[in-house]
């Protein structure tokens, strides 16, 4: 398939979800009519990549062959060590700056059910981890991740995790990014599932071993399960934003899918040939490509570091289908009701992800409020209604406001840009009196487009539980139930 420029950015991009791509960063790298010679094209190493089981059905196979200078297992005599651990301090420098456990949450202790409503503010920068020098408060992508709720065990490839990040450094030195600060160059892969990244306010410039790719607030990135990346920050037009933030979803299981579109027929929502997948890329700075660098593996929820002789950023060429792809939400074809009620939210969904306990329950389900027309009839509530779900519903906002939480002006907290809320598994849950009572009185007799902000849910079938950093951050909301102190019983008679 050729390639075509982003829109957003000068790098070359393959079009299409779950496609079959080819592509060589060198002319002439691909072999040519097998997956394996004896004798490799320019010197290079085949190696496979391997997304699902060999005997999965053939529609949901994933994997891709990669060719690379060196092979990924060059350098494994430098061993894997717990960061945290004496042995990771002696032998690893740079992952003393790292905390044991991913997201800073030890799931066998730290984590607890609490099934009451709850919101946050925007998540703010933390301080510099291990940092000897106070003064230093240069935070990586991978530092400034936290834990907010999780579900199941990766090791039992069950269950999601979401997180915040929160993050003002570069994992890396490397590549054609737009430097900010930098520290020692750390490059990670997650062994235990696929990573949905959400960027909420700065841009990203994400290099993996397939290529490279650029994500800004309003496009979403997914990296599957082991694939090497490193996250660095761009330069930011808006100066009033000094550092990055956004949301992570993971699942322990199964890869992100895009969603059967049953009777809505053959197109809508989030258009296949929209997804972007990066060319090859890599290194060809020698002095680079051969610097010591350090292996991040988030492995059963923990981090483990090594050291490598070389970059893994070493791919010539590759074909497959396994492989990371950013979106811009802006794309998505919006369905919506023209006649009365307000639809599910389902209708929104971008991506999925099975692995429910039954047949039409998603694992997990990455859902968008977008800017669109609402054209329903004058006695139409038009905000989403009242609630009680089987599901967990985890919201955040990227920009504006959301029509059901609109924050009234110049008032403290609210649902804000950069913050979140949690409502789970029948919690209720619905608009506050306030928004409730406004959209009552509103008369609804001709169409309207909202275009004052972009929402966005994790939806899950596992009953989560929470960290210890959600329930006790100070952007937490501990008076969030009170915005719908205001509704009192008016039986008979009516709301007006």
């Amino acid at each position: 398939m050729s390639e075509a420029a982003s829109n957003s950015d000068d790098l070359k991009y393959h079009h299409g979800f779950g496609n079959h791509f080819e592509s060589e960063a060198h002319p002439g790298t691909l072999p040519q009519g097998r997956n394996n010679p004896r004798i490799v094209p320019h010197g290079l190493y085949t190696e496979q990549l391997s997304g699902t089981a060999f005997t999965a059905p053939r529609s949901e196979n994933r994997r891709s062959w990669l060719y690379r200078v060196q092979p990924s297992v060059s350098g494994t005599s430098n061993s894997f060590h717990p960061c945290g651990s004496a042995a990771s301090t002696a032998t690893v420098p740079a992952a003393e700056s790292l905390p044991e456990t991913f997201g800073r949450s030890d799931w066998s202790n730290d984590m607890e059910l609490d099934p009451n409503p709850m919101r946050w503010g925007a998540t703010p920068l933390a301080a510099a981890p291990s940092s000897p020098d106070p003064d230093n408060n240069d935070i990586n992508f991978l530092q400034g991740i936290h834990t907010l709720l999780g579900s199941g065990d990766p090791t039992c490839k069950s269950g999601i995790g979401i997180y915040v990040y929160a993050c003002n450094s570069n994992m890396s030195s490397s590549g054609d990014d737009n430097d900010v600060s930098t520290t020692t160059d750390m490059h990670m892969y997650n062994s235990d599932g696929d990573f949905l990244i959400v960027p909420q306010q700065m841009n990203l410039f994400i290099q993996t071993e397939m290529g490279r790719v650029t994500v800004m607030p309003g496009e979403i990135c997914v990296i599957p399960r082991g694939i090497v990346f490193t996250v660095n920050l761009m330069d930011n037009d808006k100066k009033e934003e000094k550092f990055a933030r956004g949301y992570i979803l993971e699942i322990f299981r199964g890869h992100f899918q895009l969603p059967e579109l049953g009777p809505i027929g053959s197109n809508g929502l989030a258009n296949a040939r929209d997804f972007l997948h990066p060319s090859a890329w890599y290194e060809s700075d020698k002095s680079i490509a051969n610097k010591t660098c350090t292996i991040v593996n988030k492995f059963g929820q923990q981090l483990f570091a090594r050291r490598s002789p070389h970059s893994p950023y070493n791919v010539v060429a590759w074909h497959g289908n396994y492989l990371p792809f950013k979106y811009d939400l802006r794309k998505f074809c919006a369905i919506n009701s023209v006649t009365y009620d307000h639809p599910d939210p389902s209708i929104y969904t971008v991506l999925t992800a099975k692995g429910g306990d039954e047949d039409g329950t998603a694992l997990a389900d990455f859902v968008i409020f977008p800017p669109r027309i609402m054209a329903t009839d004058e006695n139409t509530f038009r905000p989403p209604w009242f609630h009680r779900n089987i599901m967990t519903e985890f919201m955040g906002l990227i920009y504006g406001e959301y029509d059901a939480k609109k924050k009234k002006s110049g008032a403290a907290g609210g649902f804000v840009p950069g913050g979140a809320s949690l409502h789970s598994i029948m919690t209720p849950h619905g608009p506050d009196s306030e928004n409730y009572f406004a959209n009552v009185k509103n008369p609804c007799d001709k169409p309207t487009k909202f275009e004052g902000g972009l929402a966005f849910m994790f939806e899950s079938s596992a009953m989560c539980k929470v960290s210890t950093y959600a329930l006790e951050c100070e952007q937490r909301e501990k008076d969030y139930a009170s915005c719908w102190d205001g509704f009192r019983g008016t039986f008979p008679k009516l709301h007006m």
